[in-house]
């Protein structure tokens, strides 16, 4: 009976601590190895890329879920006296206003067949003609490129387009800048576009852009656009070649520094400082490239803190702290 007393508490305990068990469920997550921010309840493929998922750390319901960690990388910490050594430094993830750049080669219009068709438009015009002779004039300078701003300019009384064959200090300039066909859709009329030329070393010139081209030069694969910059100093001459850089607003966003992303081709990642010295690797998804940034679609907050110079150095060091917990 003694020995019978003694072991029920404890075939009691063994209950209790069976029952418990039972009642702790773990809960087991899936990601998708190309897309680790994906998580999932359910094994599957990823909607992303089609990838099978994996199975991710197993965690206990009531407990912060476990970081969903990225393949061959590990959080790595790094004293202040080796961050200062190696020129470690950060930078916020902030919403911003972007710009994207595009740089295209240009060069000083000398276009007679232009300054010809403006100037029989402008006879068209004088001489009170049909209205289809005035449409047909019309219709060659817009096949010719120019907007219909551009074609109620060179209509008016006074308009003179001999700078299409000339070239005077202090006067208008035609500048045509070639555009690739996949960069095209982006310039838009109105916007501004920095030009340089070797012949004035450190000047910029700055242009605006008038009017796209409609037919693509089936030979380059580009669409010229049409610019107006003031000759300033005369140095302008034409058929003059000039690099021009056009800005393009991409709006309000989310977005890191370029020099945070670290692209292997297959993936983008940055490091985010969870705390200071601690550097988390995190996968990303990027939108557009502006001037220095790029669009974070994914993987980052705004507030964040990414590292931005040295992140090579603790990469290598993530994936050698990797290595070595696989082992």
């Amino acid at each position: 009976m003694v020995g019978a007393a003694l072991a029920f508490p404890i075939l009691l305990a063994s209950c209790k601590s069976n029952a418990e068990q039972k009642s702790i469920s773990i809960e087991r997550k899936y990601h998708c190895p190309m897309h680790p921010r994906y998580v999932s309840d359910k094994p599957g493929n990823c909607p992303i890329c089609g990838m099978e998922l994996v199975p991710s750390m197993p965690v206990t319901p009531g407990k912060q879920e476990a970081v969903v960690p990225v393949e061959g990388q590990a959080t790595v910490d790094v004293s202040a006296d080796r961050r200062q050594l190696i020129g470690v430094t950060v930078a916020p993830v902030e919403r911003r206003d972007l710009t994207s750049a595009i740089r295209a080669s240009a060069r000083v219009a000398y276009d007679p067949d232009l300054y010809n068709a403006i100037y029989e438009h402008q006879q068209v015009l004088a001489t009170h003609p049909s209205p289809s002779l005035a449409h047909a004039s019309e219709l060659r300078l817009r096949q010719m490129g120019l907007s219909e701003d551009q074609i109620r300019d060179v209509s008016k009384p006074g308009f003179d387009p001999s700078n299409l064959l000339l070239s005077e200090k202090g006067g208008h300039a035609w500048v045509y800048i070639d555009i690739y066909d996949y960069e095209a859709s982006s310039v838009k009329p109105g916007q501004k576009a920095d030009l340089t030329a070797s012949a004035s070393p450190g000047k910029i010139y700055s242009a605006t852009i008038r009017s796209i081209d409609t037919v693509l030069n089936s030979e380059t694969r580009t669409l010229r656009a049409r610019a107006d910059v003031v000759n300033t100093d005369g140095a302008l001459r034409p058929e003059m070649y000039l690099d021009a850089v056009i800005h393009v607003p991409v709006g309000r966003a989310l977005a890191a520094p370029e020099s945070a992303v670290m692209d292997t081709g297959t993936r983008q990642l940055v490091y985010v400082e969870k705390s200071p010295g601690e550097y988390e690797p995190r996968p990303v998804i990027l939108g557009k490239k502006a001037e220095g940034f790029y669009e974070i679609v994914s993987g980052l907050k705004e507030g964040e803190r990414v590292v931005t110079s040295a992140n090579f150095l603790i990469d290598s060091e993530s994936k050698l702290k990797a290595a070595a917990q696989e082992k």
